[in-house]
């Protein structure tokens, strides 16, 4: 049964992904609801999560980037049951069936890159049935702008142009040109 995340960040928007062990206090004294652990092992995944727990955060663990998990379908068992986080992120579609089945939610994370990754990730989305999805990257011309300001090279914005409108937004953030693989928008 699909759960409506929503109801998990309320109007607060922003969810902080901690990376770094010493960023965890931080986002646990923030007024963020969920927090999303990019960090940890075999030894400290517990006690991150708990922390975060005590601190009255939903905690979304991302078990790739866990060392020592492994891929083996236990591995949801063992996060369910001894980690206790509100659910997990995962690019692995088998992680989100598993993790599912074991009462956690689940975000499936997809790397937007071309047209095929999209259509590939819909295909897993499909089959895995998460509670949400995280693409990446999130907000392009941002990143135009950023990339822009810190280098002196041209810059062409590629991926998922589907629109006219959105070769206009890449132009506007900063970018030299625009490829696309739609026939549609080469003329």
């Amino acid at each position: 049964m699909k759960q409506n995340l929503h109801n998990y960040w309320g109007t607060r928007k922003i969810i902080p992904a901690v990376r770094k062990p010493e960023d965890l206090q931080a986002a646990c004294r923030g007024d963020w609801p969920v927090v999303f652990l990019l960090i940890g092992d075999l030894f400290t995944v517990e006690d991150y999560v708990s922390r975060a727990l005590r601190a009255g955060k939903n905690v979304f663990l991302h078990v790739d980037f866990i060392t020592g998990l492994g891929g083996d379908p236990i591995v949801m068992k063992y996060i369910a049951e001894r980690v206790r986080p509100t659910g997990i992120i995962s690019t692995k579609s088998h992680f989100i069936k598993h993790a599912k089945k074991n009462g956690l939610l689940a975000i499936q994370r997809l790397f937007l890159i071309d047209t095929s990754a999209l259509e590939h990730g819909i295909h897993n989305i499909e089959q895995s049935e998460p509670d949400a999805v995280e693409i990446m990257p999130g907000l392009i011309p941002s990143v135009i702008t950023r990339l822009k300001d810190t280098i002196s090279l041209p810059i062409i914005a590629g991926g998922l142009i589907q629109e006219p409108s959105e070769i206009e937004i890449a132009l506007q953030a900063g970018a030299s040109a625009v490829s696309m693989g739609s026939k549609r928008l080469w003329t």
